[in-house]
């Protein structure tokens, strides 16, 4: 939804291979699908990400470079703010995690 959704749109619209990372598959399917309906574009792709778990990141990463052959771009857009203070099963902070920890961390491990 928001801001990812429409950069999602754009790319989508210009041909390019996107995968959208979504916490949620069934939101993320209806967003897959919305996407490719506005733009004929078939190569809009769903992977599960929750950021706030490193072992997801770490996952969803490992995923990507064994499946694509190239990444050209990369949008870190998820964040949340106004939750109540939650440690994560990893012992950090939820939001820091979700925030910063984990988009830093994904782009780290993309990068090769």
């Amino acid at each position: 939804a928001g801001i990812g959704k429409c950069v999602a749109l754009d790319l989508a619209r210009r041909n390019a291979r996107t995968i959208l990372a979504c916490r949620s598959w069934e939101r993320g399917q209806v967003a897959v699908e919305e996407i490719r309906a506005a733009t004929g574009n078939a190569a809009v792709l769903l992977r599960l990400l929750d950021t706030s778990s490193l072992a997801s990141v770490r996952a969803f990463a490992r995923a990507v470079l064994r499946e694509e052959k190239r990444l050209d771009v990369l949008v870190n857009n998820a964040g949340v703010t106004g939750l109540p203070f939650a440690i994560t099963p990893e012992g950090l902070e939820r939001t820091f995690v979700t925030n910063y920890l984990g988009p830093f961390l994904l782009t780290n491990l993309l990068l090769g």
